[in-house]
């Protein structure tokens, strides 16, 4: 029997990187998956490489309550339950100086980031509170607690997903609905070169080494090792763990 059978979950982000590698972990583990991405396509192409029946791919743009409502509600109709919530889906921030920073960027990231949690909550939450079970994961950053120059706005999203995650975990212990967080340092996905300004070529020739540098373990975190991470923190293994931040980070942040 494996890790997750008899389970559904929403996996955010499920295009690409970490959350494609969440969602099709969870589905080889048994578990009914919806694949949301804002990127429909990336999603169902994501959904499809699985192979598997009981997985969908629904486009969602987690800004917006109504798109996240409608996600949950997909979710519902189509395997009757809700039992694992992982907010996968973010955006990067290229350096930049505080004073140069638009108002319309920081809302974008904190949007994203921070606020997405939120909407995926308040609408999940009420389904796991009626059957009194229930576990979210945030995907957050160990940019969230070791602070970068000219990541300001990425920094403070991530940080406050982290404070989300332990107020929800206290707030709905009650119900045993757990919520954690896990973070990533330097990962390998198509996310990492943004965090970077200047020509692309450079990025895509140097990124790899300046963060690989930064990792003690002296390699980047790949997003089948956050999936692992995930998958424990989804599975009854670890049914007494709540509030917790999980740093999957090659020790990046010590």
């Amino acid at each position: 029997m494996s890790l997750l059978t008899g389970k559904t979950a929403i996996v955010t982000g499920a295009g690409s990187g970490m959350g494609k590698a969440i969602a099709q972990t969870f589905a080889k583990e048994g578990a009914n998956v919806t694949f949301a991405d804002l990127n429909g396509e990336a999603a169902a192409a994501a959904a499809g490489a699985t192979g598997l029946n009981h997985v969908q791919a629904v486009r969602a743009d987690v800004t917006n309550d109504t798109d996240v409502a409608n996600l949950v509600k997909q979710t519902l109709e189509a395997y009757d339950g809700l039992d694992i919530v992982v907010n996968c889906a973010g955006v990067p921030q290229a350096f930049t100086a505080i004073e140069e920073l638009t108002l319309e960027q920081w809302d974008f990231i904190m949007n994203v980031n921070t606020k997405s949690i939120f909407l995926t909550s308040r609408h999940a939450v009420p389904y796991m509170k009626q059957q009194g079970r229930g576990s979210i994961i945030n995907i957050a950053s160990i940019a969230g607690i070791r602070a970068r120059p000219g990541l300001n706005a990425y920094c403070a999203s991530k940080g406050a997903a982290l404070m989300l995650t332990k107020a929800l975990a206290l707030e709905l212990a009650p119900y045993k609905i757990r919520v954690n967080a896990i973070n990533p340092g330097p990962a390998d996905t198509p996310m990492i070169g943004k965090f970077l300004s200047g020509d692309q070529a450079q990025k895509d020739e140097g990124v790899k080494k300046v963060f690989q540098d930064s990792v003690p373990l002296g390699t980047l975190i790949q997003p089948e090792d956050i999936a692992q991470g995930a998958l424990y923190l989804a599975s009854d293994l670890a049914k007494m763990v709540t509030g917790e931040v999980l740093n999957i980070d090659g020790g990046r942040g010590i």
